[in-house]
């Protein structure tokens, strides 16, 4: 028989502003389950990003069905598992472990899927020809890998941090074909967005803990799609300047709830009804609007 009750976590850094305890439990709620979502915060515990296999670990002892895992932890976490679900190990990034009969932990990657929904439902129609990309960490492998494919005849990825945008391209290329991805580094923002067509933000700045902007707002043009995966705050500095300026904008909450309904549906073997979470999250973001956090 299914189980009526569940004990979840998340795990990452900075996570006391996180909606997905709340997403979680409603949609629990509305199901009639007795669901527990726990934040393990790494900066409140006063452990390194490395310490996420204790952390899996202890979790696995203690009776969890399974965590969520968020940034810095993503990739960090993957040596710590048992096995990987076949996504999660072609982007080496995971953001959902599963623990299975016997406290097996499975890894896997829901950030693929819910971005892939999110772009589909919000920037439907959007040119995906030239695509750059900040970002090359967990998030940002997921959502360039979403971006290819939806369709996109080229993503570039600018990441701070040369080597890593390097080795996202060249992963990126070996699944999708030469040539589908390249890297760049910060500098050269200025010629790449002249001619992209859209601009996927995929690093931290942005969230409650880490405030401003990823790049110099007069980078910004109405002729560009700006899609952003930061959710709290569901309209970040990023999102509320590049629409002042006429761009199409995605803000990060669908993809927030379309993961979190995946996480869900791994977690309970339940189908949760996303209508109402993109619903949940709207509420919950206005309800949180203006608040310091």
């Amino acid at each position: 028989m299914a189980k009526d009750s569940y004990l979840v976590g998340l795990i990452g850094s900075g996570i006391g502003p996180s909606l997905s305890p709340a997403l979680h439990q409603r949609e629990a709620d509305r199901q009639g389950l007795r669901y527990l979502y726990r934040l393990i915060d790494i900066d409140v515990a006063g452990v390194p990003p490395e310490a996420v296999g204790r952390l899996v670990r202890a979790a696995r002892d203690l009776g969890f069905d399974g965590l969520n895992i968020t940034h810095p932890c993503k990739q960090l976490v993957i040596e710590h598992l048992d096995a990987l679900a076949p996504q999660a190990e072609a982007l080496g990034a995971v953001n959902t472990v599963v623990f299975e009969a016997g406290g097996r932990a499975v890894g896997h990657n829901t950030d693929v899927t819910g971005f892939a929904a999110s772009f589909a439902r919000g920037l439907r129609d959007a040119p995906l020809e030239s695509v750059v990309q900040l970002g090359a960490g967990g998030a940002g492998a997921a959502v360039a890998h979403a971006t290819l494919t939806l369709g996109a005849e080229r993503v570039t990825v600018v990441d701070a941090v040369a080597g890593r945008a390097a080795g996202l391209a060249e992963q990126l290329c070996g699944q999708f074909g030469a040539g589908r991805a390249v890297s760049a580094g910060p500098e050269r923002l200025p010629e790449l967005l002249a001619g992209a067509d859209g601009l996927v933000h995929a690093t931290p700045t942005g969230m409650a803990a880490h405030p401003g902007m990823p790049l110099a707002a007069e980078l910004l043009h109405p002729g560009l799609w700006v899609a952003e995966v930061v959710y709290r705050p569901l309209e970040t500095e990023l999102v509320r300047t590049a629409r002042a300026l006429g761009c199409a904008v995605l803000d990060g909450g669908g993809m927030a709830v379309f993961q979190a309904a995946d996480a869900f549906r791994l977690f309970t073997g339940r189908e949760p009804d996303s209508g109402r979470m993109l619903a949940d999250i709207a509420e919950l973001g206005e309800r949180s609007a203006g608040q310091v956090v």
